[in-house]
């Protein structure tokens, strides 16, 4: 690629101008279009006459045709898209700025920080330069090359207008927040730096008309590529798990417990025989820091947290009886997501699905309560779990008669990818079995 323009390193001078040509002709060649054909189900809001297709009278999957952006990250056929971006898909298109295109088969996805990961079989091929997030201040200038509505190419730029944003949905990203303008098929397209690196992959839009109303949001490129090389050497993303309830401080909370100013994460609970459990923290505690980073807020602890890694240990900084201490623990893995990866688009596997549901193990009061050994927790269905007739807060006990304790356990139970399965659940003390459709 082009060298680097002049004085875009480190901090920005006052009144600085991007060169928005020259980062264009960096990193245009690098960013491709996506096309996604597969199935989905579909939205429950009513038709309207605008609609292009009316909601059919039946519910189940629907054919869809969708659109992105991504960028090329690797000269041998990586890109980075969101995994919403893919999700449903039997058939994927990437189109490069040359008019080239090939069909790419997904490598993961991780719908817990909207990020996925494809391969086109390609070499020589432009790639992105990878950006320091924490070099990038509120106000810096940022630039976005996507595909809104199809328009692939598009260019529109903006500064950057907070970081560290968690939205709901997706508290283990701090998103960085730009008024640059980003509209439906932009998503999964990069959010550039004054020197033409990738800082972002572009993700959400908050808007009540469908469009662009000045407020959207990018998952910061050094989470992106920790995703991603964990996808690519283990074919998902082992997240960690603490296992506490969290909640904010308000100043009448801190004086209470002893604390100058509301700062840290609060644990309102602590899961029985997790990861929070087994290294000493109780409720009560104040974890105030997490491997010597202060927190402000307990959405920050959330967001370091969500790419923490399974086995990886944590240092804490925790305020108990207005005293100090240090707590260092081994974080579990997340039940998050069983198989939320979008389905290999090879031929022989066009019957796999995404089951996208979020789990988690009983814990021993729960399983005392429903009178179980074992069985998970569910915490969050997915629109064709729930289309089967899961709810969030039913607890998960069989597959296909085979009691189930842990993630392993479900992985096993549906990768053979049967047509159908039989799940045995307590809901509110009632046991029944729920058909799920897994083709």
């Amino acid at each position: 690629m082009a060298t680097e323009p002049d004085g875009l390193t480190g901090a920005l001078p006052g009144g600085f101008t991007p060169n928005h040509r020259a980062i264009v002709e960096l990193a245009g060649p690098a960013v491709v279009g996506i096309e996604v054909v597969g199935m989905r189900t579909p939205s429950s809001s009513p038709w309207t006459p605008e609609d292009k297709t009316p909601v059919l009278p039946f519910n189940g999957k629907q054919p869809f045709h969708g659109q992105g952006s991504g960028f090329i990250i690797s000269r041998d056929g990586l890109v980075l898209t969101s995994a919403h971006v893919i999700e449903g898909a039997r058939r994927i298109t990437v189109r490069l700025s040359d008019r080239r295109q090939f069909r790419a088969q997904v490598v993961g996805t991780d719908p817990t920080t909207d990020v996925a990961v494809l391969r086109l079989e390609a070499t020589g091929l432009p790639v992105l330069r990878v950006g320091r997030v924490n070099q990038l201040q509120v106000g810096d200038p940022v630039v976005t090359i996507g595909a809104p509505f199809g328009l692939e190419q598009s260019v529109s730029h903006g500064i950057v207008s907070a970081k560290g944003r968690a939205l709901p949905g997706y508290a283990a990203v701090p998103h960085i927040q730009t008024d640059a303008s980003v509209n439906p098929g932009h998503s999964g397209g990069p959010l550039l730096d004054a020197s033409a690196s990738v800082v972002g992959i572009q993700s959400h839009i908050y808007t009540f008309s469908g469009g662009y109303q000045g407020l959207s949001f990018a998952v910061p490129i050094d989470v992106a590529m920790r995703v991603k090389d964990q996808i690519v050497a283990h074919g998902r993303m082992r997240h960690g798990y603490l296992g506490v309830t969290i909640q904010n401080l308000d100043l009448t909370l801190a004086h209470a417990f002893g604390l100058e100013q509301p700062r840290g994460a609060l644990v309102a609970g602590v899961d029985a025989g997790s990861a929070a459990d087994k290294g000493g923290l109780r409720a009560g505690d104040i974890i105030t820091a997490c491997n010597g980073q202060a927190l402000g807020y307990a959405g920050e602890l959330t967001s370091y947290l969500g790419v923490a890694l399974a086995g990886e240990r944590v240092r804490l900084a925790v305020w108990r009886g207005k005293k100090a201490l240090e707590l260092e623990v081994q974080l579990d893995e997340a039940m998050d997501l069983v198989e939320a990866g979008v389905p290999d688009t090879t031929h022989a596997a066009q019957g796999r699905q995404e089951l996208g549901w979020s789990l988690r193990p009983l814990t021993a009061q729960e399983r005392n309560l429903l009178g179980v050994t074992a069985g998970l927790w569910i915490d969050e269905v997915s629109a064709h779990t729930a289309q089967a007739g899961l709810l969030a807060g039913d607890a998960l006990l069989a597959i296909n008669l085979t009691p189930v304790q842990s993630l392993d356990d479900v992985r096993r139970l549906v990768r053979n990818r049967p047509l159908s399965a039989a799940l045995l659940v307590d809901r509110d003390g009632k046991r029944m079995f729920i058909p799920l459709e897994l083709d």
